[in-house]
């Protein structure tokens, strides 16, 4: 997958994220606020952008910086995993003790999981952890660029269902966007969803990306009352 050449748009969403990436601004308060584990493990997610050479997106965004080539790599989760089975994800981990900080752990995941090159990613920073109480971990993202695509595939079917390029386009789409609920013991959980490639898109990757586009400002008006099923 050779990429295709950059558009305006394109270059315009370059700049957009590598400016996010260099602002250091915290994240929204959906994400901001998550308590933190007493002594979270560090991790690593490579929130890579890049240029589809095919199946553009369905749809033209409001934004001119996202064109309907502009896409995010993403990957499902094995149905088998104990973890967040079948989840839709970020390549990604925990640090190891050989990585060199969180870019070089979000890299080696990513080239592991998806088989990528990582010497074709521009890395355009590291953004605020976000701390889950959950797992335990306190996750970097890593904004990065794909300045030369390589080719991705499911690298080890016991870890990952699918490796898939999402449009971000479609992401946007009003028509794609809602929330997803979990109710348990009286008390309510809400967060932002996607529909996308036939997956669904929830949780820590869906607030990940909501957070994110808001900080753009690619964010289209969405229904955030619509509620989408969690996936079987």
């Amino acid at each position: 997958m050779s990429g295709a050449p950059a558009s305006s748009g394109d270059r315009s969403a370059r700049a957009d994220l590598a400016a996010v990436a260099a602002s250091g601004a915290p994240w929204n308060a959906r994400l901001r606020d998550l308590p933190s584990s007493r002594s979270p493990r560090a991790a690593a997610v490579l929130m890579l952008f890049g240029v589809l050479d095919a199946l553009p997106a369905l749809r033209d965004a409001q934004d001119a910086a996202v064109s309907r080539d502009l896409d995010v790599l993403l990957l499902a989760r094995s149905t088998t995993l104990r973890a967040h089975p079948g989840q839709v994800a970020f390549p990604g981990g925990r640090l190891d003790p050989g990585d060199d900080g969180p870019v070089a752990a979000a890299l080696r995941e990513a080239e592991e999981e998806t088989g990528l090159d990582p010497s074709g990613v521009e890395v355009l920073g590291a953004l605020p952890a976000v701390p889950l109480e959950f797992s335990g971990h306190l996750v970097t993202p890593v904004l990065g660029w794909w300045r030369h695509p390589s080719p991705v595939r499911v690298v080890d079917v016991a870890e990952s269902a699918d490796v898939f390029r999402a449009p971000v386009a479609d992401l946007l789409d009003p028509r794609n966007r809602g929330v997803t609920v979990i109710r348990r013991g009286g008390q309510e959980w809400r967060g932002p969803a996607f529909e996308v490639a036939g997956h669904v898109v929830w949780g820590f990757t869906a607030g990940l990306l909501d957070a994110l586009f808001d900080s753009l400002g690619w964010t289209e008006p969405w229904d955030d009352e619509r509620e989408l099923p969690l996936p079987a």
